[in-house]
This record gives structure tokens, sequence and C-alpha cells, in this order.
């Protein structure tokens, strides 16, 4: 497998999945949910679920393109921190756009 096309993957399913809990109302976008509109704990708390999918999954390819890196808690943070920013625009069209009526 070639190391640059591995990374764009990782990228774009990172980007697709910081955005899944808000573009959906159903819980991973697969299971539908009692409630009419999902809540804002329960999308933040499947945003969690999915950086650590998300991390599994680099982890599973990385280890197929050759030795794993160890990881700190330095490298979980800037992760976290990015896979946060890579949901801001599902966060804004959610949440802060204006409905027009």
């Amino acid at each position: 497998m070639d190391v640059s096309l591995v990374s764009w993957f990782v990228i774009l399913l990172a980007l697709f999945s910081a955005n899944l809990p808000f573009f959906n109302e159903r819980l991973f976008a697969v299971i539908p949910l009692s409630l009419k509109i999902k809540p804002v704990w329960l999308r933040l708390i499947e945003l969690f679920l999915l950086y650590f999918a998300v991390g599994l999954i680099a982890r599973a390819l990385e280890s197929r393109i050759g030795s794993v890196f160890p990881q700190g808690w330095e490298f979980f943070a800037v992760t976290g921190c990015l896979f946060i920013v890579l949901a801001y625009p599902g966060f804004v069209m959610r949440y802060m756009r204006k409905r027009h009526h």
C-alpha cells in the first residue's frame, strides 16, 4: 500500500466521521432512535466513539504498511483536537446556521 494514499484515506475518513453525528438523526447513521431530534450530548458521545473508531482503523492500516509507532498522550491530545476541528462544519450547519422559515 502506498503511504500517501493511506494517509489521505485516513484524513478523509476522519473528516467524514467527525461530521457524521451532526448530519443525521440516527445513531452512527445506522441505528434509528425513538427521539425525533438527537440531543447534543448524544452527538458528542457519538463523536467521541467515532474518534476512537477512526484511530483503530488508522492503527490497523499503519500496521499493514510497516511497524506501528508508539504514541503518547501528546499524540491523542493533538489528534483529538484535530478531530474536533474537523467536526466544525457539521456543528456550524446544525447549530449556528440561521434557518429561514
